[in-house]
């Protein structure tokens, strides 16, 4: 628990952060050139000045809060150590950014440890804004946002999350033949943080990840839990399963993300099971 309440000004530069981010992406594209951080793995020029936007705004407004972000600057090794924190991927989908394929976004959070109090996620291309505020609800562009009832694999759309390199041996591999035929339909987007956004509003009913980072995740788990949807830390097989509302550990967010808890039971039970 945090000793903080998020407030609507928390929530207001949370927002504002994500859409400058975004902006500023635009303003790269087509114009970069591209680094690479590993085969599968790529960094621009506009993941860089994305977060730069991003950090000013959030200091401006909050001086003594920490900052957590994807691509590392180099005054921000002091704030990191600060456990309330603005936990931030300037850049969310990078490789479809790169290709030019339409699933990307910003996302910025506030969080406390691992408490999460307030996320916004913003896809410049669709002009979506989804937002939370921790006990106060999920927003897409200031609607109200709900996620599914869907109970049954057999009636669910879900996504997954594959890291960049995935040996067919893989346990991220192998929930995934576990779940396939169970299941509707999955889908991979290239996107962690919008496939969070979409089970808040209900397009998906699951999204799953193995391995991933703080920043990819930390906006959406709150917009799920927040749109009335359920989270859990998704454990090893052979390792003691937790219950849906779990708290997620930031420093290693393997997850399961469901409409409703039968369903997150469930679709974990068949991994578990593999």
């Amino acid at each position: 628990m945090s000793s903080i309440e998020p407030t609507e000004e928390h929530l207001r530069v949370c927002e504002d952060a994500a859409r400058a981010g975004a902006a500023v992406l635009q303003s790269w594209r087509g114009r970069f050139a591209v680094s690479s951080k590993g085969p599968r793995d790529l960094v621009t020029e506009a993941d860089l000045a994305s977060q730069t936007e991003i950090r000013r705004l959030v200091a401006a407004a909050f001086p003594d809060h920490g900052f957590e972000g994807e691509e590392t600057l180099p005054d921000a090794a002091a704030a990191e150590a600060n456990p309330l924190r603005w936990v931030v991927d300037p850049l969310d989908g990078t490789t479809n950014y790169v290709h030019g394929y339409p699933a990307y976004c910003t996302s910025v959070a506030l969080a406390d440890g691992d408490t999460l109090l307030v996320g916004a996620i913003y896809d410049p291309l669709s002009d979506e804004c989804f937002t939370a505020r921790a006990g106060h609800g999920a927003w897409l562009n200031g609607e109200p946002l709900k996620a599914t009832s869907t109970r049954e694999p057999s009636e669910s759309l879900v996504a997954v999350s594959f890291p960049a390199h995935s040996a067919s041996e893989s346990l991220a591999v192998r929930d995934f033949l576990a779940v396939l035929p169970e299941v509707r339909a999955v889908r991979r987007s290239g996107s962690s943080a919008l496939n969070l956004a979409y089970v808040a509003a209900g397009r998906l009913d699951a999204f799953w990840a193995r391995r991933i980072a703080s920043w990819d995740v930390a906006a959406g788990l709150l917009l799920v839990q927040e749109a009335g949807g359920t989270t859990a830390p998704l454990i090893p097989p052979g390792s003691p399963q937790g219950n849906p509302g779990d708290t997620i550990p930031l420093s290693n967010p393997a997850f399961l993300a469901a409409g409703t808890p039968h369903l997150l039971t469930t679709l974990r039970d068949l991994m578990t099971a593999a």
